[in-house]
């Protein structure tokens, strides 16, 4: 059964997600560690649950989600993976960074290969099914564990809020649309862990989201 492990890193407050199984086989979600320290936190929760990292993914490519890309993808070899839309925000990252005044010590490696809308990430005894949830950005994609029941939701949906759509290739409707037809299609129970605060669930987001009921 598939294991979540939520850091939180970098001035953004972004949660970065370890999912792994009892093969001890992982995959590492949005690595947002920024500096020596964080990276350091990154490898020790790494190395405590004694995970063996065979996969790098991102939910979406906006700055605060990709500032540990370069090191997971060195320390641990392995090629970055994302929706191919996630192009023209992962290229603006220099400029986004002078934006928001954030450093960024290395920038993110090029992807080694595109996610499909539909496919499912495999690795150890895990299944996770990628969902087309673009709406905060315009290629960003959510991963849904049938099996444990939760999804990796990015910045899609929050306890009690949406995902921005003021940044470049936002788009409100679109996502509101991806959120109705992509996540709430989902059981109560389903668990969400989100790109920033804590989880939440399926029915709770029903129920009292502002934004959707």
């Amino acid at each position: 059964m598939a294991n979540v492990v939520r850091l939180t890193f970098n001035p953004f407050e972004e949660n970065t997600y370890i999912i792994y199984d009892e093969t001890k086989e992982c995959v590492l979600i949005d690595p947002g560690c920024c500096n020596a320290t964080e990276r350091m936190e990154l490898e020790r929760c790494i190395e405590e649950y004694g995970l063996n990292p065979v996969r790098l993914l991102n939910t979406h490519c906006h700055i605060d989600h990709v500032l540990g890309n370069a090191f997971a993808a060195k320390r641990y070899q392995l090629p970055l993976e994302i929706h191919e839309r996630e192009i023209p925000i992962l290229n603006s990252l220099l400029q986004t960074a002078l934006y928001f005044g954030v450093s960024v010590e290395e920038a993110s490696p090029a992807p080694g290969r595109f996610i499909e809308v539909d496919e499912v990430i495999t690795f150890g005894d895990t299944r996770l099914e990628v969902l087309f949830t673009p709406g905060h950005s315009p290629g960003s994609i959510s991963f849904y564990c049938r099996e444990a029941r939760f999804i990796i939701a990015g910045d899609v949906l929050f306890q009690g809020s949406i995902g921005r759509t003021d940044l470049p290739g936002g788009d409100y409707d679109v996502l509101i649309n991806s959120i109705k037809t992509q996540l709430l299609t989902l059981d109560d129970v389903v668990k969400v862990y989100p790109g920033h605060g804590p989880a939440t669930t399926i029915g709770g987001e029903r129920s009292r989201n502002p934004f959707l009921v």
